[in-house]
């Protein structure tokens, strides 16, 4: 499994493709530069460079890209790839050209205590986005570079779960304000925010978080009103002085004020039955099988549309 890192590895920070990478899970201070390396097995990893690992994507047999962003407290073979690999599986089997799981992993810290682990990850988060946003201004860099009889055609998807919904905003608000002349490029064809811990008005006007609707087809929210991981968030928000609902609970705080291509999918009837007594990583498979967050997602990256039946407000309850 290909992925990218902006965790400091163990040694030397400089690149050096074919080098055995390991993660330093002692450091959560992102690194300003980002590790482009392929997983073997676990706990072997070898450093490949930016543009063998590009090509590798642009070569694939996968016909699209499924980025994937983890939420706080997740560390590399706990947690991250375990659910890309698990993502990864399911995905073949209904279709195994259909995409590509690419796992974007920021540094989370190592500590005890689920409140201080979850501030120190929201720096963590805020600042990787330099790195990231480097990651996307040389992936189009080298798609403009790319032979004109031999371009990159796959579709770029986005998948992020809790506080990745954090470095998702914060990366591409980064990315405009240093590398663009004047708003994001429709980079994504899907966005798919999945407990989102940003505040509900995010998406709206006048927020950092209306570049990920500018960057994408579609936006799907799924959320749910019980998740209790986001009143973890909540708790730790109110310690530090920050009072809001977040985009993980509601949804958008008002869907008139989003922009035209976001969905809202209610999660509220399965969520704690997926991931008891959490209920906040409910999009995998549940007694075996396909999940129906799972199931939407699919649906919307065959299709490349947002099924929510005939509702004019763009909101579903799945069930």
């Amino acid at each position: 499994m290909l992925f990218i890192t902006n965790r400091e590895p163990k040694g030397s920070i400089r690149t050096k493709i074919g080098r055995t990478y390991k993660f330093d899970l002692n450091k959560n201070a992102p690194s300003n530069s980002a590790y482009y390396c392929r997983r073997n097995s676990k706990g072997n990893y070898i450093e490949i460079g930016s543009m063998n690992l590009m090509n590798e994507l642009k070569e694939s047999n996968k016909n699209q890209l499924l980025f994937y962003i983890h939420g706080f407290n997740n560390l590399p073979e706990n947690d991250i790839f375990p659910r890309a690999i698990k993502l990864q599986e399911m995905f073949d089997k209904f279709d195994p050209n259909l995409v590509e799981v690419v796992p974007l992993i920021w540094p989370c810290d190592n500590d005890c205590g689920i409140v201080k682990d979850y501030w120190d990850d929201q720096k963590a988060a805020d600042n990787s986005a330099f790195s990231f946003a480097r990651v996307l201004q040389k992936f189009m860099s080298w798609r403009d570079l790319a032979p004109s009889n031999k371009p990159c055609l796959k579709r770029i998807n986005i998948l992020a779960h809790s506080m990745g919904n954090r470095v998702l905003r914060e990366t591409l608000s980064k990315w405009d304000k240093y590398d663009l002349a004047n708003g994001v490029p429709l980079l994504f064809r899907n966005t798919f925010l999945l407990a989102a811990d940003i505040v509900n008005e995010s998406l709206e006007e006048g927020n950092s978080g209306r570049l990920i609707s500018q960057a994408s087809r579609n936006v799907s929210v799924y959320f749910a009103s019980d998740d209790l991981a986001l009143r973890s968030s909540k708790v730790s928000n109110l310690k530090n002085m920050v009072a809001s609902r977040r985009l993980g609970h509601t949804g958008p705080e008002d869907m008139k004020k989003v922009q035209s291509n976001v969905y809202a999918i209610d999660c509220d009837n399965f969520n704690n039955d997926y991931d008891n007594p959490m209920g906040h990583t409910y999009f995998l498979d549940y007694n075996r099988k396909t999940g129906l967050v799972f199931n939407h997602i699919f649906k919307t990256l065959k299709s490349g549309r947002v099924d929510v039946g005939n509702n004019d407000n763009k909101h579903i309850i799945l069930s």
